[in-house]
């Protein structure tokens, strides 16, 4: 409630609501992180490494008092014959069977697909890894496109990351279910207490854009497996977007969040930089996020 009578101040906290770490393809550790955190003046945020929760029971024992708000979160890759779907859980018990289990199969399918990869940049390229270099990869705790990237530039094999992931990694194809499906991640999420949300819900797969009513059935089909929330500021988004997101919000009585999608050196995003800049009041949608998730918080 503290935080909504700020709002109504005219002095809503910072927040970032979507951050990544070492634990999954960020490039900060969590006590780094916590730092930048504190400079940054953010007040409330979550760190949302891809289908890990490690991050939710360390990071509460690095705090110190009138430190920045955290709340558990995590980030499930996720796809089905519609599409590609990340989905954000927030406030769920960290030892709960239900999170633990989906994370447990989101890591071994993520292991399943950097194997891959590797083989087929080996087999169809030529290149040749170290097995010192393939090691450390491999005990990463969420090895992903951007690790194998730069490793590729570290090499000479390619001259940027992001030509690495699009004319030599993405052009693998991997038989056999590689992704969670978002129902899984939805339940995964609320049956450990927590809530579901659609990360960057624009965002599909490579350059898609999906926007008016082909959103909107995204948006119900996700709602009918328990969907609570969306991500409508978002470091991508323009004010339209935000726009379209917050009347899809109150169609379907959504929660409203917001995160930058920080990665450390791994993608040009700063700290803090949601989007809400882009607006006066923080919606309503928003303020129930904050309210209810206050109890969350550690």
């Amino acid at each position: 409630m503290r935080w909504e009578k700020r709002c109504l101040d005219m002095n809503c906290p910072k927040i970032d609501f979507h951050i990544h770490t070492v634990i999954s393809d960020g490039t900060d550790t969590l006590p780094v992180l916590l730092d930048k955190v504190r400079e940054a003046g953010i007040e409330i945020f979550s760190v949302t490494d891809h289908d890990a929760v490690k991050a939710a029971s360390a990071l509460p024992q690095l705090r110190q008092q009138g430190d920045p708000v955290f709340l558990p979160g995590v980030e499930f890759s996720c796809r089905d014959e519609a599409g590609k779907y990340h989905i954000l859980g927030y406030g769920y018990d960290p030892e709960s069977e239900s999170i633990r289990s989906a994370v447990d199969y989101g890591h071994s399918l993520r292991m399943k697909k950097v194997t891959a990869r590797l083989d087929y940049l080996r087999e169809h390229f030529g290149f040749d890894f170290p097995p010192g270099e393939l090691s450390q990869i491999l005990s990463l705790d969420n090895p992903g496109k951007p690790h194998i990237a730069n490793l590729m530039v570290k090499l000479g094999y390619s001259k940027t990351k992001e030509e690495a992931i699009a004319e030599y990694i993405n052009k693998v194809r991997i038989g056999g279910p590689s992704y969670l499906r978002p129902e899984q991640a939805i339940d995964a999420i609320l049956g450990a207490g927590g809530i579901p949300v659609l990360a960057h819900p624009f965002y599909g797969d490579g350059d898609q854009l999906i926007l008016g009513d082909e959103m909107k059935a995204r948006l119900e089909t996700l709602s009918g497996f328990g969907l609570r929330g969306v991500e409508a500021f978002y470091s991508g988004f323009t004010v339209r977007l935000i726009r379209q997101m917050l009347s899809f919000a109150e169609h379907f009585g959504f929660y409203v969040t917001a995160g930058s999608d920080y990665h450390g050196k791994n993608k040009m995003i700063a700290l803090g930089d949601t989007g809400l800049d882009q607006t006066l009041d923080y919606p309503e949608g928003l303020l129930r996020f904050l309210r209810d998730t206050a109890d969350r918080t550690r």
